[in-house]
């Protein structure tokens, strides 16, 4: 794998679906499935097949019927979590085991109620087991940004010796910062030994808003691999965003000149997809995907984008699968957006009409934020019912 190619990790049917509210049958798995790879994903996490069968099923039926990415599938450093997976993707053309132990002092002591040494024997036990089902074994150390390094270098160490391919550290409560992320990744790499036979991997929460910069920062630090969901869904406040990580490498590759195979046209319509089956709708302001990422309403910026789109948009809407940028009339809007938009719906207005029409247009957007194209056929044709100004005067006052 060239040096600058970045490795999609989705997980929006394991991560995502976890998150309250996006909980989705094995139909709708199916479906999102089916869509992200024709987005052109690297790796789809398809489940976590343990949690209860009909994941299991899910799991299984993904990895029968979609053929491009790596399916992989969910599993604790347990014995029966790598022997349910293990069966759950055996029928992928490419299939993973993707395990998991909580390293932190924190979760050994609270969670697990085990010490630094169970857990190194359950990596050693349980990558083995998984290597026995697939050559492709994902390992992570669950809460590794808060980890002693010192213990956290001996765990990666020995689950590379022990077959895996793929190592994840992941800031699992989103606590750390970007230039923190850096730090991590370039020390622990630099430190273990044989981490040139591993890919690095990253996965980062956003509970303080940082996924998508830590993962970048991430990436910076020698990390190829990054796990992230569309939308950005997931646990608490979600996962780095897929669609948001893949145009940062499109639009700023100056400073950022690594490859996906992702198909961007097909960013917004798997958004949708998403929205669709889990009835969640996304954040007006979200970027890439949300309604009013390549929406205009202040006059300024509608007359710069008629201008030229360069004015206020750093991407073009087909780019990301959105067929067009929109203008919002509302209260901050211009003429120029005005006569923008009567175009767009056959009207041509004359100077005259074109300011009765826009004052009627800003009275009424005061009333109710946005006006539609209904509501401006509207008053367009109560404009033009009305007798003009110069009709007025020559008539004269009446006796």
């Amino acid at each position: 794998m060239a040096d600058d190619r970045l490795i999609i990790f989705d997980t929006t049917l394991r991560d995502g679906e976890q998150a309250p509210g996006f909980s989705m049958n094995t139909p709708e798995k199916l479906r999102l499935a089916r869509q992200l790879q024709t987005l052109g994903v690297d790796v789809l996490e398809a489940g976590f097949p343990i949690a209860s069968s009909d994941d299991a099923e899910a799991v299984r039926l993904v990895a029968s019927e979609i053929t491009g990415p790596v399916i992989a599938a969910l599993a604790r450093c347990h014995r029966a979590d790598i022997e349910c997976a293990g069966e759950a993707v055996k029928a992928a053309k490419r299939a993973r085991i993707h395990t998991f132990i909580a390293t932190s002092d924190l979760h050994l002591e609270r969670k697990l109620r085990i010490s630094r040494e169970d857990c190194l024997q359950a990596v050693v036990d349980n990558v083995t087991l998984a290597r026995g089902y697939t050559d492709d074994v994902e390992f992570s150390a669950e809460d590794a940004t808060r980890t002693d390094p010192d213990f956290l270098c001996q765990v990666v160490e020995t689950a590379i010796a022990r077959g895996a391919t793929t190592i994840n550290l992941p800031d699992t409560v989103g606590y750390c910062t970007p230039e923190e992320i850096e730090h991590f990744f370039t020390d622990i790499i630099g430190r273990v030994p044989n981490a040139d036979k591993a890919v690095f991997s990253t996965h980062c929460h956003d509970d303080l808003g940082l996924a998508v910069a830590n993962t970048l920062a991430a990436v910076r630090a020698g990390c190829r691999q990054v796990e992230c969901t569309i939308n950005g869904v997931g646990e608490r406040a979600g996962n780095a965003s897929l669609e948001e990580i893949v145009m940062v490498t499109r639009v700023r590759a100056d400073l950022m000149p690594y490859t996906t195979h992702i198909e961007t046209t097909a960013l917004f319509p798997t958004s949708q997809l998403l929205t669709e089956l889990t009835s969640e709708p996304v954040q007006a302001n979200k970027a890439i995907v949300g309604r009013n990422a390549f929406a205009h309403e202040a006059g300024i910026h509608q007359d710069g984008v008629i201008k030229d789109r360069r004015t206020y948009e750093i991407m073009r809407p087909a780019d990301v699968g959105v067929a067009q940028s929109t203008l919002v009339l509302g209260k901050h809007s211009g003429r120029h957006a005005l006569k923008k938009r009567c175009e767009q719906i056959g009207v041509e207005l004359s100077r005259l009409e074109l300011d009765r029409v826009y004052r009627e247009m800003i009275n009424l957007a005061d009333k109710q934020k946005t006006v539609e194209d209904t509501d401006l056929s509207a008053i367009v044709d109560r404009v033009r019912a009305q007798p003009s100004e110069g009709a007025i005067q020559a008539a004269g006052p009446r006796a």
